[in-house]
């Protein structure tokens, strides 16, 4: 079995075993030079957030079915409580504070953070006062939904902090994909309304509520201004459930999320007390950069209040005297007007009122969730040329966002040595990608009395290197002897962390709070490694055509590698009996968080066909109709062969290398 010295081998370490990232890992701000080049990282960055929260592509929206009751007349303004369905049977509880002139009116949705009492916190000491925010925003001109959040007084359905898990991560569902959909359907409901001008919409929240304002605003063009309030700083992004997901933050931060809005309207507030001490500095100077692309810097400012974490009277009035600027028409500084908060019996929705049948439990939402990311994904499933041809332009997004691997344009090699036999030249590898700092054990196996030219082939076991050949003599194994005589060159790799035992699992710290959103999976970083070893045997002047083959448990892991490279041959694959339609075993043996959103197997096929493949040792519960379906939309059927059980070496190498075989 191949060993984690082997992996670390020539002292040079893989970056991926150094320190886990996370939360409070401090990030390096990019800078960008063209405008184009950040409109491309924008778009990556938008499809990247909808991709891990399961909503890409974005879900089919149901019926609101809002209920808007309980009105009270107040000095200026009325308030009203809400519910509606942001999907059918979950619902989104608040309260609409509506100036008393008419309008048209702007719309500002307003989340609020992880302060106690939610929505309905009043107390400016200790956070701030959120009806104290909506009432003088309604007094100002605007119509102010206030929301819970998730698991918050009226929206109870389920629990904040421990909604979601392992399997719920594998198709994307955790609670800040539940509320960015929740607040994508505010701004819905905010359109809806008589009175609101339905191209005047706003957001604001601080704290937790500010990383909903900047999320909705990076993915919903509909906002035309933010102000996200003490939360976007580059060396704390967030510590809850609903501000992490997985594989969100492996190459993107709150910076670059808040930046995805430019060029519309975007205020930073910061307090000298928190983690955005430092924006007037370092993180503003970063945004105002990427604004200036667009000629648009005074589009986008920042201001900082001498406190501790809040959004408190002084960081108000920088937010009313925003919104008065782009969504008022007013320039000017505006004071808070005194105000009286409602008791609680007279916001909270369900004080005196059932919740309506048919509202999901956190099981039911979850099967809800799941059921709508299946209908989705066997709506588009192709089943013509055309049809293909658009499931391979939205899907392969989809299934590179989730798995998080990149096809290397120039994969490095570090030549570790060589052994020369009478008919065999073995080289020792260290490949790895640019910039990127992951390090990849090959051995290169070339026949000394072969062409100059010959395909090679890619062979990947779940034991590593030491499971097809001697360790110390390089000794070819069985199957590396039985491609050689064929006339391949066969690459062999240890993928990522394979063959370590248990006692070396602790080389990731997997404990460090939310680990998946900071660090990829296993299972990704292994075909991500996969991936890398194909561009190197690709790129190499001696390969006429580059085949792979996975054995074992690899075998997935090669279908998905194949599923993002180009330009490959033939590829084999080892079903391994793999249960693709059990959540816990995807959990166990291949976790890749909202994987299952993705596709999973079957987007893979699409973007596969009509490439050859082989696929045994299926076992009953692969979706091999899905793949024939793929392959004859893509008029390939010959090009693709599914046996339910193992093939032996003999039959699966003839068709590997005999291109006669079909």
């Amino acid at each position: 079995m191949a060993t984690v010295a082997d992996q670390a081998s020539e002292a040079v370490p893989d970056v991926r075993l150094a320190e886990s990232r996370g939360v409070h890992t401090p990030w390096t701000l990019a800078s960008y030079t063209s405008l184009n080049a950040w409109k491309a990282r924008a778009a990556q960055i938008r499809r990247h957030i909808l991709v891990v929260a399961g909503l890409y592509p974005l879900p089919e929206k149901s019926p609101l079915n809002a209920r808007i009751f309980g009105r009270v007349e107040r000095g200026g303004y009325s308030v009203e409580k809400v519910f509606f369905e942001s999907l059918p049977g979950f619902l989104v509880c608040g309260n609409l504070y509506r100036p008393s002139v008419d309008g048209p009116h702007p719309g500002i949705a307003c989340p609020h953070g992880h302060c106690r009492r939610g929505r309905l916190e009043n107390d400016d000491a200790s956070f701030a006062s959120i009806p104290g925010r909506c009432i003088n925003l309604a007094r100002q001109g605007h119509i102010v939904f206030s929301y819970d959040m998730a698991g918050y007084n009226d929206s109870s359905q389920i629990e904040h902090r421990e909604f979601g898990g392992r399997r719920e991560d594998l198709w994307g569902i955790g609670v800040m994909g539940l509320q960015l959909w929740n607040s994508i359907r505010v701004v819905d409901f905010l359109q809806s309304l008589p009175g609101v001008d339905p191209n005047r919409i706003g957001c604001t929240g601080a704290s937790g509520g500010g990383t909903q304002t900047f999320l909705l605003a990076a993915v919903d063009d509909r906002v035309g201004v933010a102000a996200p309030v003490n939360m976007i700083s580059a060396h704390m992004q967030g510590g809850c459930n609903c501000e992490n997901q997985g594989h969100l933050r492996l190459d993107i931060n709150n910076v670059e999320i808040a930046a995805a809005m430019a060029p519309r309207p975007l205020f930073l507030v910061s307090a000298s007390g928190d983690w955005t001490c430092n924006t007037p500095e370092l993180e503003f100077p970063a945004l105002r950069e990427i604004y200036r692309l667009y000629d648009a810097a005074d589009s986008v400012a920042t201001a900082q209040v001498d406190a501790g974490h809040n959004y408190n009277r002084e960081s108000r009035e920088f937010v009313y005297r925003w919104f008065g600027r782009w969504l008022l028409g007013r320039d000017e500084p505006i004071s808070e007007a005194p105000f009286t908060v409602e008791p609680d019996e007279g916001l909270l929705v369900f004080n005196d009122r059932k919740r309506p049948a048919g509202a999901l439990d956190s099981d039911g939402l979850t099967s809800s969730l799941i059921a709508r990311s299946e209908s989705r994904l066997k709506d588009a499933l192709p089943d013509t040329a055309a049809s293909l041809r658009r499931f391979k332009e939205h899907m392969a997004p989809a299934l590179r966002h989730a798995v998080a691997a990149r096809y290397p344009k120039a994969p490095l090699a570090r030549d570790l040595g060589r052994k020369k036999s009478r008919r065999l030249i073995v080289e020792r590898l260290l490949l790895g990608r640019p910039d990127f700092g992951d390090r990849v054990p090959a051995r290169l196996f070339l026949p000394r009395n072969g062409g100059e030219k010959s395909p090679g082939t890619l062979l990947v076991h779940p034991g590593g290197n030491d499971a097809l050949s001697d360790a110390e003599s390089l000794r070819p194994g069985p199957a590396v002897n039985d491609l050689l005589r064929r006339g391949q060159r066969v690459l062999t790799i240890s993928p990522f962390l394979v063959g370590a035992s248990p006692s070396n699992t602790g080389l990731r710290d997997t404990g460090v709070p939310h680990f998946h959103t900071y660090n990829p999976s296993d299972a990704s970083c292994r075909i991500q490694d996969i991936i890398t070893a194909l561009a190197y045997l690709q790129r190499r002047e001696d390969a006429t055509v580059c085949h792979l083959a996975g054995i074992g448990e690899a075998g997935l892991w090669c279908l998905f590698a194949r599923a993002l490279a180009p330009d490959v041959g033939r590829t084999i694959i080892d079903g391994h009996r793999f249960r693709a339609t059990d959540d816990a075993n995807w959990a166990e043996h291949l976790f890749i968080p909202a994987i299952r959103a993705a596709g999973d197997l079957r987007t893979a096929a699409a973007l596969i066909a009509p490439s050859p493949l082989y696929v045994h040792n299926a076992g009953n519960d692969f979706p091999a109709d899905d793949f024939r379906s793929c392959y004859r939309a893509a008029d390939a059927c010959p090009e693709l062969r599914i046996s339910s059980r193992r093939v032996n070496r003999t039959a699966l190498h003839d068709w590997l290398t005999n291109p006669e075989i079909i």
